[in-house]
Parts: C-alpha cells; sequence; structure tokens
C-alpha cells in the first residue's frame, strides 16, 4: 500500500461516483459510532460498496470491538477492508484474524497531547494483528476521534511511520491547503479526509476533492510513492 487516497463519510451512489472520477482510491463508511451520526444506511452503503470495481474499495470505520459483530457487519456490507477506531484488545484482535483472516485491518491511533510513548507501544504489540494503521486527532471539546477538522502534532506521526512495521495512513483535519504539507513531513502510505473537502451542507465539494487529490498526488510523486495497491 503506498500514495492512497481515502475518503470517508460517503453520503450516496452519486457522491461516491463523483469522488472515484476525481482520483479517490478507498471510500470509507463510518457505523455504530458512539460520537458522530452516520452519513448513508447500511443498506445504502452496501449498494455503493457492490458498485465499486477494484482497486477501488469500500472500508468500514467503526468503534466495534467484538469480532463477531465486526464480521457480520462487514459481510452486510460486503467489504473485507475494517477500520477498528475504539479500544480492542490483544485478545479481541486475535480472534478477529482467526476467523476472519481475509479481512484488511486497519487500527486506528489517536493522538492526543502527551500520548506518544503509548502510541509507539501499540504500534509494536498490534503490528502482527493489523494490516496497517491510521493516525488521527481527538478533540477534547466534543470527545470525537476523528471528523473534528483538527490536525495533530505531525511530528508524532512522522515517528510511527519510522517504527511501524505496517503502513500508516495519515488522517485528522487535512485538506487541500495543508495536505502537500502534510505528506512531505510525514511520509505516510496514504492519507485520508473527511470534513476538509466537504462544503458548507456537509457535502464532499467536486473543486476541493480535485484540488485535494492534486496536491496529495504531487507530494506523493516528491516522496517517490507514484502508485498504490491494496494487499
Amino acid at each position: 500500500m503506498q500514495s492512497l487516497i481515502q475518503v470517508a463519510g460517503i453520503k450516496d451512489r452519486r457522491e461516491a461516483q463523483m469522488l472515484l472520477k476525481s482520483g479517490v482510491d478507498w471510500l470509507g463508511f463510518p457505523f455504530r459510532l458512539p460520537v458522530h451520526k452516520e452519513d448513508i444506511s447500511e443498506a445504502g452503503a452496501a449498494t455503493v460498496i457492490a458498485s465499486l470495481e477494484p482497486p477501488h474499495a469500500g472500508v468500514l470505520i467503526t468503534y466495534l470491538a467484538d469480532p463477531l459483530e465486526i464480521i457480520r457487519l462487514c459481510q452486510k456490507l460486503g467489504t473485507d477492508k475494517i477500520q477498528l477506531h475504539g479500544e480492542i484488545s490483544l485478545s479481541q484482535l486475535h480472534k478477529l484474524k482467526e476467523i476472519a483472516p481475509q479481512l484488511f485491518v486497519i487500527k486506528s491511533l489517536i493522538v492526543k497531547p502527551g500520548n506518544l510513548a503509548h502510541l509507539e507501544s501499540l504500534v509494536k504489540q498490534l503490528g502482527s494483528l493489523v494490516d496497517a494503521f491510521i493516525t488521527d486527532t481527538h478533540d477534547p471539546l466534543t470527545g470525537a476521534d476523528g471528523a473534528t477538522g483538527k490536525t495533530h502534532d505531525w511530528s508524532i506521526s512522522r515517528r510511527l511511520v519510522e517504527i511501524s512495521s505496517r503502513p500508516l495512513i495519515l488522517a485528522g483535519g487535512l485538506n487541500p491547503r495543508n495536505v502537500r504539507s502534510a505528506i512531505l513531513q510525514v511520509r505516510p502510505a496514504g492519507v485520508d479526509v473527511h470534513t476538509g473537502i466537504e462544503d458548507a451542507s456537509g457535502r464532499k465539494d467536486a473543486r476541493k476533492v480535485a484540488a485535494f487529490v492534486a496536491e496529495a498526488r504531487a507530494a506523493f510523486a516528491l516522496t517517490g510513492s507514484s502508485g498504490w495497491a491494496s494487499r
């Protein structure tokens, strides 16, 4: 996996098609979240995911931790890619990989002030149980982890890239104005954007999407990552 562009918070098939035409690789669908409301129904997401042709893919983003619940929801949506955004134990991850080894598991690393040592420990502990990591931002005002529109200290993500045995995706407050700088500083395998390319109504803005993709691709080219591939 390299130079991956993922967009989260897809509202419908029309929006999905616009994103794919603009050069986006993976589409993220948040479900079963404790803070944010869902952008689309599970049935609607399944319809969008079924319309995707490889290497494009839909990614389930969730706080679920029970392996059987995760697998059932993946099956319902028709995806084999899962982003685990909440707390999950080592035993639960072991069970998930044992029952469903075909799943591509991305584990979020939520950046908070003073938690670098904890994140370093997670990267080392979970490297053999996941396929990729994604760093994102905690908002202390709302309690939200991700989709905050806020950046974090990119030097932390850079440090995690350096020590991780797995690819790392950078998220958190990215937009067309800062994504190039973020990629050049962090050197991630991919980037994820949600609110940074939306208009005032909360829908993805085609002009912002095009600008984000152009800036990200230019930065990836400068870092020597000109292509991407799934597992």
